[in-house]
């Protein structure tokens, strides 16, 4: 299952059935998972823990040093989670210790050809980076959110659950979970209803953030008093709970 071509240096933990095609290199402090595949020239640097049923595609590099100027080689982690799948051209890098040292990537995500997630990004599960699409560093990006092609996220920037980013589009501000955005910079372009509704969201659910929508984007309210206004329905509804409860804490200021 290992191909003669590369190199594995001792110190690497390789887990049951994993495959390493020609050409590839895994670093001394990398641990990777069962049933994960390497195809060729696959790089794998750390301190990096991979879970199982990863795939890695030709030339990905995954949990090389950060490309932050204050980056001093210090022992910064990646732990990527279980069934992800890194296209060609693919780049991940560890975490700095100016946030919590660490890049963080769930699980059954697909990150697209020539993608790049940076130090200190916090990726959930069932994400989609289209092929282009780029995170700057300290990002974090909900569950099911889907990045379009050549889209760009500024640092420090939050994407919520269930958000849909256009092709090409430059994030600058918090994307609330549930919105379509678009534009550079981008701005609201209403709610990702088919993709709520293909995840089985209930008719009631859709109909209660829809309204919300409308109070934080449509009426002309102030966030607070958007948030003022949607407080009993946040109460009753978890969906309407978590869109308000991302706005509240954005440390950013949400797209308007």
């Amino acid at each position: 299952m290992i191909h003669p071509t590369s190199v594995i240096e001792t110190g690497a933990v390789l887990g049951q059935n994993v495959k390493v095609g020609p050409f590839c290199y895994i670093a001394a402090n990398v641990v990777i998972g069962d049933n994960t595949v390497l195809e060729s020239h696959v790089v794998l640097k750390g301190p990096t823990v991979i879970g199982k049923g990863n795939h890695f595609y030709q030339f990905t590099s995954i949990g090389e040093d950060c490309q932050d100027k204050k980056y001093n080689g210090e022992p910064t982690e990646l732990i990527i989670g279980d069934n992800n799948v890194f296209r060609e051209n693919c780049t991940v890098h560890r975490g700095t210790i100016q946030d919590k040292g660490v890049t963080r990537i769930g699980s059954n995500n697909l990150f697209m050809n020539n993608t790049h997630v940076a130090h200190d990004c916090v990726i959930g599960d069932n994400v989609i980076f289209a092929s282009g699409a780029q995170s700057a560093g300290h990002v974090h990006i909900g569950d099911w959110a889907i990045l379009g092609g050549m889209s760009g996220i500024h640092q420090f920037c939050h994407i919520g659950a269930h958000a849909f980013i256009g092709g090409g589009s430059i994030v600058v501000k918090d994307v609330p979970p549930y919105l379509m955005a678009h534009g550079s910079h981008a701005v609201p372009a209403g709610l990702n209803v088919e993709g709520l509704k293909r995840r089985g969201f209930s008719a009631d659910a859709i109909l209660e953030v829809r309204r919300a929508y409308k109070e934080v984007y449509r009426k002309g309210l102030t966030v607070q008093e958007a948030l003022d206004a949607l407080a009993e329905k946040s109460a009753e509804f978890p969906e309407v709970k978590a869109f308000t409860d991302f706005i509240a804490n954005s440390s950013r200021g949400i797209i308007r």
